[in-house]
């Protein structure tokens, strides 16, 4: 009966170093600028700061030419965020009968008015009430989560969330390069 239990914690070693040398995911690695979200308590800021210090990986402000976005939640507010930074192409519009793919003023209308109702129901995005400590790196493409990490500030004090920011940042470098954290 003694020997269940060894059994099950060699096992877990052996788990716990195959992980440890687990080689880094290619689409992490792949990851070469980021665009960060607003995050709750500036915390976005602390974390802009660290990843260009440690030369993890190239912050831009420019969304459009980042490879992946950071944030600190998931969910309606996020994905809105996504559509407002990254649409969705229109799909091709079908032609009328005489071949004519221009469209009609009638329709322009209706569209600028379907679009204006959108934005009317669209939810406000608010960083209130986030930051429970959970980050995600997202790729912008194909929205794929590509890491996450947990680490929740000690507190609000700004060495505190610098503190907090250096660690994600230190967890994020040894994924990319697939070695234990030092």
């Amino acid at each position: 009966m003694k020997l269940f239990p060894v059994i099950g914690l060699s096992g877990f070693a052996v788990l716990a170093l195959a992980a440890a040398e687990a080689p880094p995911s290619p689409a992490l690695t792949a990851v070469r600028t980021v665009y960060i979200l607003p995050m709750s308590r500036g915390m976005d800021q602390f974390l802009a700061d660290r990843l260009t210090v440690a030369h993890a990986v190239q912050v831009v402000s420019d969304p459009q030419t980042a490879d992946a976005v950071f944030t600190d939640h998931l969910g309606e507010n996020f994905e809105q965020s996504m559509e407002t930074l990254y649409p969705k192409p229109a799909p091709p519009k079908a032609a009328d009968d005489k071949g004519d793919t221009r469209k009609t003023d009638q329709s322009q209308a209706s569209e600028i008015a379907a679009t204006a109702d959108k934005a009317a129901a669209t939810a406000p995005v608010s960083t209130f009430g986030r930051g429970k400590g959970t980050f995600f790196l997202v790729d912008r493409r194909t929205r794929n989560v590509l890491w996450s990490t947990y680490q929740r500030p000690a507190g609000s004090r700004p060495e505190e969330l610098r503190h907090t920011a250096e660690a994600i940042v230190k967890q994020f470098k040894a994924a990319r390069t697939g070695k234990a954290e030092e």
